[in-house]
């Protein structure tokens, strides 16, 4: 099963063909088990919207209910990568959450340009020990469209590396009041 528009950007870009390889698992699994109702996490947003893209295109009867992402007293995204982290990379680890929510609370009702916003979330990120980015950008929450700013449901999407462990993460940016 190939979903070709939300399959592209973001962790797309980066690991081609794993989406595919989702979509095909997914999609054998809710036929076989023919649920009313299946659960996704927020944390995998992209993967959220395959799912929920690949139940439409496939006229699947199930309903996709999100749950919101299930984060430590400090603020980082439950994930097994996160046994891998040493113990000073654990440290440096929640910095991504805390960034993610500052540049969340600035894009906020489409207010300030994305593009600074970003730049100044690159800086901090790398301040905060994120070897690598993959990506840190703003996109629309139902197409994964980029955004210049966030004038429609967005959110903020960051995949970085400390040391040899990916880390992704996601943040709703709240619209205008």
């Amino acid at each position: 099963v190939s979903l070709s528009d939300v399959t592209g950007p973001l962790c797309g870009e980066f690991r081609p063909g794993h989406f595919t390889g989702v979509a095909t698992v997914v999609a054998k699994l809710l036929l076989q088990a023919a649920p009313d109702v299946a659960v996704f996490g927020e944390k995998d947003y992209q993967q959220l919207l395959v799912i929920r893209r690949l139940v439409k295109d496939l006229d699947i009867p199930v309903e996709i209910v999100p749950v919101a992402t299930v984060r430590d007293a400090e603020g980082l995204a439950l994930s097994s990568r996160n046994a891998l982290l040493s113990a000073a990379q654990r440290a440096q680890a929640p910095a991504i959450h805390r960034i993610l929510s500052a540049m969340a609370r600035r894009l906020a009702g489409g207010a300030e340009a994305a593009a600074p916003v970003l730049a100044w979330g690159r800086a901090e990120l790398a301040t905060a020990g994120i070897d690598t980015l993959d990506y840190l950008e703003l996109r629309s929450s139902d197409s994964l469209e980029e955004l210049a700013r966030a004038d429609r449901p967005a959110r903020l999407f960051v995949a970085g590396w400390l040391g040899q462990v990916r880390l992704i993460d996601n943040l709703a940016v709240p619209p205008a009041t």
